[in-house]
């Protein structure tokens, strides 16, 4: 599934950026944002995979180990 990040305009004019949605396409996508934001205006649009992990999580493994290395 694809996660999108929407930058946009309502329709009483306030800027909203950093609206994340997911879907299986832009259209998905964009029909969810749209029943969010009735009437809005898209001004910017871009896609990543969100199976892509920017940073691994901690297991409870690693957490033990960081907090014993700080003691």
């Amino acid at each position: 599934m694809l996660k999108f990040d929407f930058s946009l305009k309502t329709r009483d004019g306030r800027q909203i950026i950093n609206v994340h949605i997911q879907g299986k396409d832009l259209a998905d996508a964009e029909r969810k944002l749209r029943q969010m934001y009735r009437h809005c205006e898209v001004l910017n649009c871009t896609a990543t995979d969100a199976n892509q992990h920017p940073s691994r999580a901690m297991d409870i493994e690693d957490l033990i180990s960081l907090i014993a290395k700080q003691q």
